[in-house]
């Protein structure tokens, strides 16, 4: 997971002047939380990660619980195929059954933000580096996406 965290972020980190070779494998080293995370499988071979993971109550800023997105990479080689937005639509479901906000960061400038905006995320805050987009519980589930799955998601 964290070699692919390295390939999938390589190009934004570089472009951001943030790239460091074993800083972006040991941050989600320093992260990882086996519990709240899921590996992404197709056709029985490992195509990714995303975790989901509990916030606390509100974690100190006055915002209500919910969840934070966060480890979501898929190999390059299965990006744009519609598996992305399948595994999104599944955990977004999860959440909505709780009425609960998810949130995310994404780096600026990063592709992945259209994905997040397709399935109703929408701007919070930014820094220079990064942008944190939120989805308030309640939000109206997007029509972007694939209908069928693409192969188990499992923990």
């Amino acid at each position: 997971m964290a070699e692919l965290r390295a390939v999938v972020m390589r190009a934004d980190l570089e472009r951001l002047g943030r790239y460091d070779e074993h800083r972006v494998r040991q941050r989600l080293r320093d992260g990882f939380l086996p519990a709240h995370t899921w590996v992404i499988e197709v056709d029985g071979v490992f195509a990714g990660c995303v975790a989901l993971r509990p916030a606390g109550d509100g974690e100190g800023d006055g915002r209500s619980s919910g969840y934070w997105l966060e480890h979501f990479y898929l190999d390059p080689t299965a990006q744009g195929s519609g598996i992305g937005s399948a595994v999104l639509r599944e955990l977004l479901e999860r959440c909505d059954r709780e009425d609960a906000t998810v949130r995310l960061i994404v780096l600026r400038g990063s592709p992945a933000r259209r994905l997040y905006e397709r399935h109703g995320f929408t701007f919070e805050r930014e820094d220079p580096v990064d942008v944190c987009l939120v989805r308030p519980a309640g939000t109206p589930r997007g029509r972007g996406g694939l209908r069928r799955r693409p192969g188990p998601v499992r923990r």
